[in-house]
């Protein structure tokens, strides 16, 4: 995958098999399109793309615009969402063709839609493969009737970075108590949107109808928030969660929402932000709860090696192929390190893809192509990503300490089948540690059937993303609210 599943599916994959190789075919696009068409194919559609060792879940949206049509595309296993498609042409005949720019050639879909279905074939130079969506049908993500809260667009400042908002307060006097939503990893708008499942929106609307004001905000660099998002790590994103803090803490917002208790303002993070709210617990003594929905209780480097074979597992790697994607994974942390040179990895890697497509049937083999050409450019893109700041950071950030130092209420929510921060390897070490650290005043559970995202699922694969019910488990949203309001201001 160019984006690895780690987390929330958003950040560069450790890890490396022909099926990875292959996916990196939809690549990242640039912002462009051109849309001539029919209105008949706008909307959301939801399916996949396969070919020669691929089996890749993907989406499209498409909405009419200046007469013709604009999209783009979701792919879930390589954490890109809304890459630009263009030139997308839609006939009378129900004939459709549309493509995704990527940094090499372009990857083209030529194919047809009859009603509620849309099919054909996807080339990308020597590789060809074929895709089928099925219509999505739409949902608003919040009632459409008006909410019963106020909601307001804020901003905040983490030094010369502005952070964007949205502020929403249940009616009445007060006091409520406050929680800020942080992100997981990988570039985030305020809604924590993935394949128009829209979590943070989603839990902002209940909460705030259960009288808890909420917070939610861009990650840096990301829709209206200012900011170098590619620069950044765990570190500068805490940072940005404690500007929030304080924002909401501040006496200029006291005095705009009396009804909001500054003493009750807690933090709630998912993924990556449960590393974040222990971090800034600690940090800011304004805290008075923490969250933690999926929060990871190891290392990065021992969440990624875990994930790694979780996902692999659930798409049938074989025993040997787990083996080789270790080793190789434990190569690429050595060279994240300085232990050894990134052409040693690059190296292991082509020679991996090599005797990947040796060991393909004839006919994949060709479609492939000039197999050095081809490993050459996955294996280079998947490697800029391995080299990221955020990576280093992650990679021996280990959050342990940070939980043991935890002396405000905690709620830490799991689900069982999530391969992302992988609940049998990470929900014991989280207890532990706050046990460890005298913290009396927490709470676990584990959502039965629930993946990273909290949605029903069966094995926990984000290649279920495109396809699943955009509800969460029953239970999720009202276990959060009911223990939220029951949280004491906190003690300094």
């Amino acid at each position: 995958m160019s984006a690895f599943a780690s987390l929330r599916a958003r950040r560069p994959a450790a890890f490396f098999t022909l099926g990875t190789v292959l996916a990196l075919l939809a690549g990242l696009a640039w912002p462009h399109a051109a849309a001539r068409a029919a209105d008949g194919l706008a909307g959301r559609w939801e399916g996949g793309l396969q070919g020669p060792g691929v089996n890749l879940a993907l989406s499209a949206e498409f909405t009419a615009k200046d007469g013709g049509l604009a999209g783009t595309l979701d792919i879930p296993a390589q954490g890109a969402t809304g890459l630009v498609l263009v030139d997308i042409v839609s006939g009378a005949d129900g004939k459709v063709s549309f493509s995704v720019q990527t940094g090499g050639a372009p990857g083209a879909f030529v194919g047809a839609f009859s009603g509620d279905s849309l099919s054909g074939d996807y080339t990308q130079g020597p590789f060809k493969g074929t895709f089928s969506l099925h219509r999505a049908a739409a949902k608003p993500v919040v009632p459409a009737e008006p909410v019963p809260y106020r909601e307001e667009e804020v901003s905040f400042a983490n030094g010369e970075v502005k952070l964007a908002g949205t502020l929403t307060v249940p009616p009445g006097k007060g006091p409520f108590p406050a929680v800020i939503l942080v992100t997981g990893s990988g570039p985030q708008n305020r809604d924590e949107e993935i394949f128009s499942f829209k979590p943070f929106r989603l839990i902002a609307d209940h909460l705030s109808r259960h009288g808890v004001a909420v917070l939610r905000y861009d990650d840096r660099g990301i829709a209206k928030s200012t900011g170098d998002f590619a620069a950044s790590t765990t570190a500068d994103f805490a940072g940005d969660a404690h500007a929030a803090v304080e924002y909401l803490r501040s006496p200029d917002f006291h005095r705009a929402h009396p009804e909001v208790n500054a003493k009750r303002v807690g933090i709630c993070g998912h993924s990556e932000g449960g590393l974040i709210g222990p971090m800034v617990a600690n940090r800011n003594p304004g805290v008075a709860f923490v969250v933690l929905m999926a929060g990871p209780g190891v290392t990065g480097e021992k969440i990624l090696l875990e994930q790694g074979q979780e996902i692999s597992r659930a798409g049938r790697a074989t025993p040997e192929e787990l083996a080789q994607q270790a080793a190789l994974q434990r190569r690429i942390f050595k060279a994240v390190r300085g232990v050894i040179p990134w052409d040693t990895v690059r190296a292991s890697m082509m020679e991996m893809g090599r005797r990947q497509i040796a060991a393909l049937p004839e006919a994949q083999r060709q479609a492939v192509g000039d197999p050095e050409k081809y490993l050459a450019g996955v294996v280079d893109q998947q490697l800029q990503g391995s080299k990221s700041p955020w990576m280093r950071y992650f990679l021996d950030h280990d959050p342990a300490p940070e939980l043991q130092k935890l002396r405000v209420p905690v709620l830490a929510l799991f689900g069982e089948k999530d391969l992302q921060v992988p609940t049998a390897q990470n929900r014991p070490a989280v207890e532990g540690a706050l046990r460890k650290g005298g913290n009396k005043a927490f709470r676990a559970h584990v959502f039965p059937k629930a993946n990273h995202l909290f949605l029903t699922s069966e094995t926990g694969s984000p290649a279920e993303y495109p396809s699943m019910k955009k509800e969460f488990v029953p239970g999720f949203l009202d276990t959060l609210s009911a223990w939220i309001s029951r949280t004491p201001p906190r003690k300094k």
